[in-house]
């Protein structure tokens, strides 16, 4: 016989301890069904949260329950219905094992005719709750996958042409923040690599990835906010300006990164020219500038323009940090410019 087994819950943030219950369930029995509910605990979507389970378990079937019950408790009209939507959504398929680490276990399995598994219910080998890692994700980072905790991070990038004070502006608010960033990668690369100021186009694609392993490397080691010093795009027009053209791999990375980061700003061309030996003047960095602007209106990206000193700038970037939610649409009271 055919055993399947049934596990629900907001998922919200998923962690090790629910991962701890897929897994045992996983060696038990067949197959395994997910539900996730909706709810209103977090900002993150249903969506992404079942997208979590999908990628760390691609055999497991996970049901996305946009209009379950909200919420838990021993009332029996609660249990009633909960139990006749679980009901329905199986359409008659018959349960074996109800996986659980909560007091719903016993009222759930009855109604499913099910075993009445209960894993770990006491927290004593995954000792966390979802409720603890929305206070304070990154104190229980080491209860967090990978893929959950990059979503759990707003991320920042700061883009515009050279010498507009985006690598100070960076590292400062990361200091600020106490959290990690991302200095700007092709920078070090062109240092290293160029000949008579120059580097090939293929070169361009070698930026693009190692920003983002960059990236990706900081991000993880985040509390909260990861700040990002320019992008692909910004790689991206670099080459056009180099060579009248962007390589494949370059620019579909620069595509992608249009819904890579939570916001966008742009660091004006207001500040002092710092005229270095790997620059092209002040000229060249005004034509840059525009050029990035109307690179970003064409994408459709929403920005928020910085100007003045850095601590000017660094106000600016702290009230938008106040007011914004990640997964929400706050652009309205942003007023970001596209």
């Amino acid at each position: 016989m055919k055993t399947l087994g049934l596990t629900l819950g907001k998922f919200a943030s998923l962690h090790k301890g629910h991962q701890f219950m897929f897994d045992t369930a996983l060696k038990e029995v067949d197959e395994l069904i997910v539900v996730i509910y909706d709810t209103q605990v977090t900002t993150i979507p249903l969506h992404v949260r079942a997208g979590w389970i999908r990628k760390l378990y691609p055999t497991v079937r996970v049901i996305e329950a946009w209009d379950g019950p909200d919420g838990y408790s021993n009332d029996r009209e609660h249990e009633i219905r909960e139990e006749q939507y679980i009901l329905g959504l199986l359409k008659g398929e018959q349960v074996t094992h109800f996986y659980s680490s909560e007091f719903y276990g016993e009222h759930m399995s009855l109604a499913l005719g099910a075993v009445d598994r209960r894993v770990d219910e006491e927290r004593r080998l995954v000792p966390i709750s979802a409720t603890r890692i929305r206070e304070n994700p990154y104190e229980n980072r080491r209860f967090l996958s990978d893929i959950v905790y990059r979503d759990l991070i707003t991320k920042v990038v700061f883009v515009g042409a050279m010498s507009t004070g985006k690598s100070t502006l960076t590292e400062a608010l990361a200091k600020r923040y106490g959290t990690t960033f991302a200095s700007e990668y092709g920078r070090d690369y062109w240092t290293e690599h160029q000949v008579d100021r120059r580097i090939g186009l293929e070169a361009f694609d070698e930026i693009a990835v190692g920003h983002l392993e960059r990236e990706e490397k900081a991000l993880l080691d985040a509390n909260r906010y990861l700040f990002v010093d320019t992008n692909a795009i910004t790689t991206y027009m670099f080459a056009l300006d180099y060579h009248g053209r962007a390589p494949e791999l370059l620019t579909r990375i620069a595509l992608e990164n249009a819904g890579r980061y939570d916001l966008y700003f742009l660091c004006e061309d207001d500040i002092p020219y710092d005229d270095t030996w790997d620059r092209s003047g002040d000229q060249k960095r005004k034509v840059f500038h525009k050029q990035i602007i109307a690179d970003l209106k064409e994408r459709r990206i929403p920005y928020i323009p910085l100007k003045g000193s850095l601590e000017e700038r660094m106000r600016k970037v702290d009230e938008v940090l106040a007011e914004f939610a990640p997964f929400a649409n706050y652009y309205g009271k942003l007023a970001l410019q596209e």
